[in-house]
């Protein structure tokens, strides 16, 4: 039985469309090699991403990002210099300049990296091209049960070198390493494609407002409840306002004329804290928890988890759980500033939630050594637990442990570095 969460409270805090952000309306594309196709393909996806945005925004939600991932690049560039692809991604880029159909950011993935190849050409590929070429690698177990070293070293060499390449090593937002990921995430970098999935397209939410907000009601209108019963209303409370929105979008979704041969499949109800929004330290902050990091973190972690678990009535996709970007979330980067937690402390937390250690900024002269082993312990976890977690690190050039960054992306909130054990 619910906690009584009236249905005057819960008008007045849920039907707010501003609550409920959607982060990124995301198309998944399979390209071929036959490169005069890709015009038509991409600008197909492009179109039908603007419409529904303009879809949703006519319905009162706002829409931040528009996103095409790509089956695994190495299907359709020509990989075999980094010349011929640079060249294909230019082409690429000439494209999406050339879809003035939005006003929205337009991102694009160029799907998993699947040799140590294709992962070496990655750094002067991220270098050129930023935010239009996001790539991963998903890492497996070997028959022995044991995860594939070669490839998680290999990707370390690529963090190290991506580092070195970009201003303050921000290139590293680019990229990532996927441990039990899915295809079909909708952010990025971790967002990737297979071909036999064929065209589809995801919705992926913002929702800290919606979840501090809840929790804001909630506690002014149950003051003083036991430890127990207020996290049962806390958990309420947070579901019964996710579920709101997400039946709200879906609704719009199925009322779409046509889908422009991409198929809906589904929603991925993570938070997806931004620079932008509420902080989800507020939220633990809210639930009781005297700072995130604090002891209680873990408890009000999960709970947040099967929030995310708990939408009703749409396949939920790719992450659908606890979010901790560190370098996008300026409650969790004032926390590193304060030393309110560690990364032991990030994937102590990811053995009830999410998302790994996302957007983690280290020491620049950070040993290969050690990255390849935090990757694997975060790979270990993620199929021990059988869940899916990631590693993107940011080796920040000149800095060590304590010291503040300078990033100047408008993504990424400045915090301390934070040192590898």
């Amino acid at each position: 039985m619910k906690m009584p969460f009236s249905s005057e409270h819960s008008r007045a805090g849920f039907e707010n469309k501003d609550l409920c952000r959607i982060r990124t309306v995301t198309a998944f594309l399979v390209l071929d090699k036959d490169r005069v196709a890709w015009s038509d393909e991409i600008a197909k996806a492009s179109t039908f991403c603007g419409e529904l945005a303009a879809t949703f925004s006519e319905n009162g939600y706002t829409v931040q990002t528009i996103r095409i991932v790509t089956n695994p690049f190495g299907e359709y560039l020509n990989t075999s210099s980094i010349e011929a692809t640079e060249a294909d991604l230019a082409y690429i880029s000439d494209i999406l300049k050339a879809e003035p159909k939005t006003d929205l950011r337009i991102r694009f993935a160029i799907g998993e990296a699947k040799t140590a190849h294709e992962i070496a050409l990655l750094p002067r590929l991220i270098q050129s091209y930023g935010d239009l070429c996001n790539a991963c690698v998903n890492i497996d177990l070997d028959k022995h049960g044991v995860l594939n070293n070669d490839l998680i070293t290999h990707s370390a060499k690529a963090v190290k070198e991506i580092s070195r390449l970009t201003p303050r090593g921000e290139g590293n937002f680019n990229f990532t390493v996927n441990f039990n990921c899915e295809p079909l995430i909708p952010y990025f970098p971790a967002g990737y494609h297979q071909r036999e999935r064929g065209n589809c397209f995801v919705v992926g939410l913002e929702t800290p407002d919606l979840l501090v907000h809840a929790l804001k009601v909630f506690n002014k209108t149950h003051p003083e409840l036991d430890h127990n019963t207020g996290f049962k209303g806390y958990f309420d409370a947070m579901s019964t306002g996710l579920q709101h929105h997400v039946s709200q979008i879906l609704s719009i979704i199925n009322h779409l004329d046509g889908s422009e041969g991409f198929s809906f499949a589904g929603i991925d109800s993570s938070a997806a804290p931004s620079k932008d929004c509420a902080s989800l330290a507020e939220v633990y902050e809210l639930m009781g928890v005297e700072y995130f990091g604090a002891a209680g973190t873990v408890e009000a972690s999960s709970l947040l988890t099967r929030v995310f678990k708990s939408i009703q009535g749409v396949d939920l996709v790719g992450f659908s759980g606890l979010m901790l970007a560190v370098t996008e979330d300026e409650g969790l980067a004032e926390g590193t500033r304060k030393s309110n937690f560690d990364i032991q402390s990030l994937l102590t937390f990811s053995a009830v939630c999410g998302i790994g250690l996302d957007t983690v900024p280290i020491p620049g002269d950070t040993p290969l050594e050690k990255i390849t082993a935090i990757m694997r312990d975060t790979g270990t976890m993620a199929f021990r637990l059988n869940k899916p977690l990631t590693v993107r690190l940011f080796p920040v050039p000149g800095l060590h442990a304590g010291d503040l960054t300078a990033f100047e992306s408008d993504d990424l909130c400045n915090c301390a570095v934070m040192a590898v054990p």
